[in-house]
């Protein structure tokens, strides 16, 4: 009996298949598009982690090292960045007045010092997007007294792996030009959404935060299959690709997730007695409460709370 309920879930997760299949096709042939072509001279600033994957992300989408520059704080940084992608190394004066766009992806915590090292040499037509979480566009306008225009960006760990969604809002002096270039720069490593700042904070919670969840929704499946009788590295491939499925079959199908997620629970099934003891723990309100706090955190960094 058990082995035919188990089947019956196959079977009925089988139905979407085609749909994600023709989907699957129409996103290749979107993503074989050229990326956007943006005439103008970028520096990053801050190249740690996510402005090493921008820096990456631009060269391998085909923009030329010599409209590119990158600052770094330590010599053998400078040295090594500039080994590894052919791009020029300046100091932060020095890109203000060359660059025609600044990235600024230092931490949040450094990011007055930084401009107020730029403001003396920052004309007012140049473009400045922040990747710093939690810190609003009026922060860079206080500072920046040449009216600049200002895009705020909150990007997230997988653009490492070209995969990150980089959630973009426009300053008050941000122009549609401006959001376009911004785009130009962070399609690379993945997808760009618009949204009013107003709503970035929520944006954090879901998609800034988001990864960490199911990293942690990963970790504890991983744990139950150890306990269930799996090796770790068995229960780790098992839910990783479990994972990466799902996903695609949400990106790729345009099916609600209740009706991907009922395409596997059948009535009696394995499935749906799990699902039952979710709900029964509370699952879907931590969730809730979860990302609730996690933007209540994210207008606290903002208004300046430490």
């Amino acid at each position: 009996m058990a082995e035919e309920v188990v089947a019956q879930e196959h079977e009925a997760s089988v139905a979407s298949v085609e749909s994600v299949e023709s989907r699957a096709t129409e996103v290749s042939a979107a993503s074989a598009a050229s990326p956007v072509s943006v005439a103008q001279k970028v520096a990053v600033l801050g190249t740690g982690k996510i402005g090493e994957a921008l820096l990456s992300g631009m060269i391998r989408a085909g923009w030329s090292t010599d409209d590119l520059l990158v600052t770094a704080r330590r010599p053998e940084r400078a040295a090594a960045l500039r080994a590894r992608y052919g791009v020029e190394t300046v100091t932060n004066a020095e890109a203000a007045k060359s660059a025609d766009t600044l990235i600024l992806a230092v931490k949040p915590q450094d990011m007055a010092a930084l401009l107020d090292e730029l403001a003396p040499h920052l004309p007012a037509d140049r473009l400045v997007i922040s990747a710093a979480a939690g810190v609003p566009t009026s922060f860079f306008e206080e500072r920046l007294p040449g009216g600049n225009p200002v895009v705020r960006v909150m990007p997230n760990t997988p653009v490492l792996v070209d995969e990150g969604m980089s959630v973009i809002s426009a300053g008050t002096h941000a122009t549609e030009d401006h959001l376009l270039r911004t785009e130009a720069i962070f399609k690379p490593v993945g997808k760009t959404l618009r949204v009013p700042e107003s709503q970035q904070d929520a944006a954090t919670a879901l998609s800034g935060s988001g990864p960490a969840y199911f990293y942690f929704l990963v970790e504890a499946m991983t744990d139950a299959g150890i306990l269930l009788g799996l090796p770790r590295d068995k229960a780790h491939d098992l839910i990783v690709q479990a994972a990466i499925g799902a996903a695609v079959m949400l990106r790729d199908s345009g099916e609600h997730p209740v009706k991907l997620r009922e395409a596997v629970t059948s009535p009696a099934g394995t499935t749906i007695n799990a699902i039952r003891e979710l709900e029964k723990h509370g699952v879907r309100h931590a969730l809730i409460a979860a990302l609730e706090a996690a933007r209540d955190r994210s207008r606290e960094l903002a208004s300046g709370e430490g």
